[in-house]
């Protein structure tokens, strides 16, 4: 089979590296979103997925945009794809790329379809409390992961998942399930068609979805820090500079304060939260400082219980 594979973070390099080490197929070109400015100095860096093309000796182009660009669709025609392969590419197809392929197109989606639809699957996962998500196999339309589903995989998430543990886990999950499948996709599996109940979408996730309210129960806002641990971070403010929460735990007691109030300093920062629930502050990051144990950070910071944290 002759593949074209597109994709652009690191999170789409295990698929590629899958297809390229598997027998019967020839990724035969990649297409990749063009360099950006990345670094303190601030210098055009390729894409994860273009420099692993580039090591791998594959044809690789990097359009800024995709519809009405006549030059990249004929790159693609030329190449004469049996499947289309796209895993995190930030792109949307238009029409006339999903008609090359002579197969398919399909999509390695991190979420369990039709739940979380969209730009960020695994975030809005974790976010929600999820038990579970996974990836599937997904044939792809012009309509947002609207999609049949090939095939699918599972993976648990529990209460000490982060987000890291999260992209770490599933993009070999992605890169597995993609392998075994394309072999049957070209026998000529067809996808099942989306439920219609359960449909969810993951949109794109706002900065200030990182700020902490503390008016919110302990559980929600541990989903928050292991989220966006260790970067970009869940932030608060305390004494007029913001704080970034690396990890830390919901605590088995209750309080009657008020919401960001700090109500105890032995085992870290523990925070008065919502519904009368705690939670503690084990790791962190002072604003200008590097990440440290909260005991560490409290030795130098002048707290008492009574002070308060604070919304940015």
């Amino acid at each position: 089979m002759n593949v074209v594979f597109a994709g652009t973070p690191g999170f789409s390099v295990p698929c590629l590296q899958a297809l390229v080490d598997a027998d019967g197929i020839e990724v035969v070109g990649v297409v990749s979103q063009p360099d950006r400015r990345a670094g303190r100095g601030m210098k055009l860096t390729p894409s994860a997925v273009k420099q692993a093309a580039l090591d791998a000796g594959i044809d690789v182009i990097t359009p800024e945009r995709l519809r009405d660009h006549e030059e990249a669709l004929a790159w693609l025609q030329q190449k004469q794809p049996d499947l289309l392969v796209v895993v995190a590419f930030g792109m949307i197809l238009p029409k006339s790329w999903l008609e090359v392929p002579r197969i398919s197109a399909v999509n390695v989606h991190a979420s369990l379809l039709p739940r979380w639809r969209g730009a960020a699957p695994i975030e809005r996962a974790l976010l929600a409390g999820d038990e579970q998500t996974g990836v599937c196999i997904m044939q792809m339309e012009e309509g947002l992961d609207t999609g049949g589903v090939y095939a699918r995989a599972t993976l648990p998430v529990t209460a000490a998942t982060t987000g890291p543990d999260l992209w770490a886990a599933l993009a070999p999950l992605g890169a597995s399930l993609l392998v075994d499948t394309l072999p049957a996709i070209a026998a000529g599996l067809q996808p099942e068609p989306q439920a219609e109940d359960g449909i969810t979408y993951a949109s794109k996730l706002k900065n200030e979805e990182r700020q902490v309210d503390w008016s919110q129960d302990a559980v929600v806002i541990d989903r928050l820090v292991r989220c966006f641990s260790p970067a970009p971070g869940a932030r608060t403010t305390v004494q007029g500079k913001w704080l970034k929460l690396i990890a830390g735990r919901v605590l088995a007691r209750s309080h009657q304060c008020l919401p960001g109030e700090i109500i105890g300093l032995d085992n870290g920062l523990e925070i008065a939260c919502g519904s009368g629930s705690v939670y503690c502050i084990e790791v962190l990051q002072p604003e200008g400082k590097k990440a440290m144990a909260a005991a560490d950070y409290l030795r130098g910071a002048a707290l008492k219980a009574g002070d308060s944290l604070t919304v940015l």
